[in-house]
């Protein structure tokens, strides 16, 4: 990493907390800080997670639970204990919490005019692709993949999305029943793993690995990502990680297929070091099929 690059960071990012007023004790003329104000607009309509606000935040859990309190202290937020799950805590807006909400929307709105408002109308659109390329960059540059139980939420989540994408993308659709099967068990150690990539708590991708250990073979099951983050280089990140998984379990030769439809899919396992070879699985959905040698 070079010098100048962080050099660079670094002045983007004292101009953008000064333009933003993060260094001010009232933010946004509301008499609270930033960070404050920005965990009150986090809060959904109908209430969210403690841990998914934490997530999605980034803070750990004393600190969250602190600035909690200062709004509940303020009348603006209420803590209630999920009634579908007595583990779990959700924090509702009160009426005066959605009126100070509405308030911060607009002061946010008038924020954004009086950056935008002395440039000309190129200047603005320049700005605003820029912003929106730094957005999806800095969105990248948090996601963390992690392997995860194949019934965990976002697990699920992931495998359903990506069954839901291969039926709109498959001409005859797309029946689980019908592929060849990755149990949860078979994609739990030592039979496999499955990753998960996500980002201020939202599940972005995933991608599952299937050991057979006496052929010193693995296959690779369920690549996905979401279409919001595609372009940025996770799906290779995802079969990178897989890579290094399979090799460091014993595995020295890495198989996958994949569906006619999925050219993008077909071009990441190409310059991944994958090459095309003859039918390795009688799968139904797959008229491809690739391998790479992880000995060298």
């Amino acid at each position: 990493m070079e010098r100048e690059q962080i050099d660079v960071v670094r002045r983007f990012n004292r101009a953008v907390t000064q333009r933003v007023g993060a260094l001010n004790d009232a933010s946004l003329s509301r008499d609270r800080p930033l960070g404050l104000s920005r965990l009150l607009w986090e809060i959904e309509a109908d209430g969210s997670e403690v841990r998914v606000l934490r997530s999605r935040l980034g803070l750990d859990s004393g600190y969250l639970s602190r600035q909690l309190r200062r709004l509940e202290s303020d009348g603006l937020v209420t803590t209630v204990q999920d009634p579908d799950d007595g583990r779990v805590r959700k924090v509702r807006l009160t009426e005066a919490g959605v009126a100070e909400r509405a308030e911060l929307d607009r002061g946010s709105d008038a924020l954004a005019e009086s950056v935008l408002g002395p440039l000309t109308d190129g200047q603005r659109g320049r700005l605003v692709a820029a912003m929106a390329e730094v957005e999806r960059l800095l969105l990248a540059s948090q996601v963390r993949i992690r392997i995860t139980d194949p019934r965990d939420p976002d697990a699920r989540h992931c495998l359903r999305a990506c069954a839901e994408e291969l039926g709109r993308r498959c001409d005859t659709g797309f029946d689980p029943a019908r592929s060849l099967p990755a149990s949860d068990e078979d994609m739990t150690l030592p039979h496999g793993l499955i990753l998960v990539a996500s980002a201020r708590g939202v599940p972005l991708g995933c991608g599952a690995l299937m050991l057979h250990p006496e052929t010193r073979i693995a296959e690779v099951k369920r690549m996905w990502t979401s279409p919001d983050v595609r372009g940025l280089g996770l799906g290779r990140r995802i079969l990178e990680r897989l890579a290094e998984e399979a090799a460091a379990r014993g595995a020295r030769i890495l198989r996958l297929e994949t569906n006619g439809t999925r050219a993008e899919a077909r071009r990441l396992y190409e310059t991944a070091g994958f090459v095309e070879v003859e039918a390795f699985s009688a799968e139904p959905y797959a008229p491809h099929w690739f391998e790479r040698n992880l000995a060298h």
